[in-house]
């Protein structure tokens, strides 16, 4: 491994122009595309006092910005709306769902989604919401493992995150498509800046009388992007690299989180099954997709090399 002392993450007058810079035109560009919001001050605070702290922090900061890359761009997401760039799936969906996999119940052919709002109690709605609350503090917190454990499977893991991320943002532009609470709130009319909503997760926000997931989809970059369900992708991602890194039980606990994720997907009507099963894929393909740049493109293993340096 190259000398962490001659090139690791350095603070000096160069960088702290860079992070003011940079700090300085996202403010900008946020502000033009998004409005201003008072979680981009959060952000812009939570990297810089990370920077700027202690060594550590700075390598575990710059680190993490594949996140905070991630993070932007999905945001910015707002400002362009797939809805103005290809027809949003609704009914075929929704029919193409109950064919596949309806369930016929009390003489009727219902969705998953449909039986399971009708048929739910309170224990799943607890359990499904502990779930559905790990969709991103597990990949992260994985993640800081993997940082401080081995900086170069840290770096496989966190660009596969994006990677996977990526196809799926592509897709959501390719097929834009209602989630199946849609439906049950607005039937099969298109309306357009529709807001986000909770659905069934609001079970889980009324038994603890919090407003947790109504916190997080009052939040959401587009409520026409439930195809594929990228929360069903990053516990595929976590499993994967728990497995390559022979983390043993801590394997276990990943792979019910996964199923937990899974079911809530639909259990809370925000997935159709065919979603969860595309969200599957796309993480698949997003893992295959990375071992093969990863084995064939020489100069990504270059990036990864200079990267692992630079936070080492």
């Amino acid at each position: 491994m190259t000398d962490a002392a001659s090139t690791g993450v350095k603070l000096n007058t160069r960088s702290v122009f860079v992070v003011l810079g940079a700090s300085a035109l996202y403010l900008l560009l946020s502000y033009i595309l998004v409005g201003f919001k008072t979680d981009q001050l959060v952000l812009i605070g939570i990297f810089s006092a990370a920077f700027f702290i202690a060594p550590i922090s700075r390598k575990f900061i710059t680190g993490f910005a594949i996140f905070v890359v991630y993070w932007i761009i999905f945001d910015y997401m707002k400002a362009f709306p797939n809805y103005n760039y290809n027809t949003v799936h609704i009914a075929d969906l929704y029919n193409f769902e109950k064919r596949v996999f309806g369930i016929h119940f009390n003489g009727k052919l219902l969705t998953p989604n449909e039986y399971w709002r009708v048929n739910g109690n309170t224990a799943i709605d607890v359990m499904a919401g502990i779930f559905y609350l790990c969709w991103i503090p597990v990949p992260l917190a994985f993640a800081a493992f993997l940082f401080f454990k081995n900086r170069r499977q840290f770096l496989y893991f966190s660009l596969t995150f994006v990677l996977i991320n990526f196809l799926g943002f592509i897709v959501y532009y390719l097929y834009p498509a209602a989630p199946p609470w849609y439906v049950q709130y607005h039937g099969f009319v298109f309306h357009a800046k529709t807001p986000g909503n909770t659905a069934g997760l609001v079970k889980f926000d009324n038994y603890f009388h919090a407003g947790i997931f109504k916190s997080i989809y009052s939040k959401g970059s587009n409520v026409f992007a439930a195809m594929p369900s990228l929360h069903s992708s990053y516990p595929v991602a976590v499993l994967y690299y728990g497995l390559k890194n022979r983390l043993g039980a801590v394997n276990v606990f990943f792979g019910i989180v996964m199923l937990g994720i899974w079911f809530t997907a639909v259990y809370a009507s925000h997935h159709y099954v065919m979603d969860v099963l595309a969200g599957i894929l796309t993480a698949t393909v997003g893992i295959l997709l990375f071992n093969l740049l990863l084995n064939k493109a020489s100069r990504f293993k270059q990036f990864i090399n200079s990267y692992e340096a630079y936070i080492s």
